[in-house]
């Protein structure tokens, strides 16, 4: 399955591969009832799945299958968020000067961030297969830094891609997280993840996080940068006033792409 297969129909069908993920076999009769729609419609979106090779049919639901499942979760990823991660990048753009040389970590707002690259005389350093193609498709000269293959974010780490980065020293860099409070700094759940970020982070002149709404305020398993050792924060909603204090109080740039009403 290549980054293109997953052309899912509807909310509906993203809801449904989303249950299968988290609980692996799902049943007609629940997501019915969940979705509020008829066991019928149900039918027919995981016939449409299956037909994409994203689920197997059993009786009575469906099951994820093994092999895809975690580039399917990675594409979900990709399909949440989609507009608040959209005018983060443009505002990420607004940062970024001709001539800069950028790196991009492997987040689906980063890669929001690769699309609209184009629009500066720019170089970039990478990390994910998918930006890496975008790049590649849009002309923006980029430097590829392997290592082991991490495929639930389709993304080099490990030892290899430390050890490069330690020699290369981006103007900017642009990372996302899974979370983010005041009291645990940045974080995430995939600890390879984590290991490249820090990396990542630490070879830049200006470090700027993009972080949609729905991550503030929430943690995961293990620390990928403090607020010391981040410049600039965007993010789409006008945090609370404890992130704002924490923000101010650390020296951090905040910019927000939608202030509240």
């Amino acid at each position: 399955m290549t980054t293109d297969t997953l052309k899912v129909g509807s909310e509906r069908q993203h809801q449904i591969l989303r249950r299968a993920l988290s609980e692996r076999v799902v049943k007609i009769k629940d997501l019915s009832a969940e979705l509020g729609v008829h066991e019928m419609t149900v039918r027919r979106d995981i016939d449409q799945l299956a037909e994409q090779g994203l689920l197997e049919r059993i009786h009575g639901g469906a099951r994820i299958l093994e092999k895809t499942s975690e580039e399917v979760a990675h594409q979900l990823r990709a399909t949440k968020n989609t507009e608040a991660k959209d005018a983060i990048a443009r505002a990420a753009l607004n940062l970024i000067e001709d001539g800069d040389v950028v790196a991009l970590d492997a987040s689906t707002t980063a890669l929001a961030l690769a699309r609209i690259l184009h629009a500066r005389n720019v170089s970039a350093i990478v990390s994910s297969l998918d930006a890496a193609n975008v790049l590649a498709a849009t002309g923006v000269p980029f430097l590829m830094v392997g290592g082991n293959f991490h495929a639930p974010a389709r993304s080099f780490v490990g030892a290899f891609f430390m050890d490069t980065m330690t020699r290369l020293h981006p103007d900017k860099v642009f990372f996302s997280a899974k979370a983010f409070s005041p009291d645990t700094g940045f974080t995430d759940p995939h600890l390879p993840e984590v290991g490249a970020k820090q990396t990542l982070i630490r070879s830049a002149g200006t470090v700027i996080a993009l972080l949609d709404s729905s991550k503030v305020e929430r943690r995961a398993l293990a620390t990928i940068a403090t607020l010391d050792e981040v410049d600039v924060l965007i993010t789409d909603q006008t945090p609370s006033d404890r992130i704002r204090s924490a923000t101010e109080s650390a020296d951090i740039l905040l910019i927000v792409t939608r202030e509240d009403q």
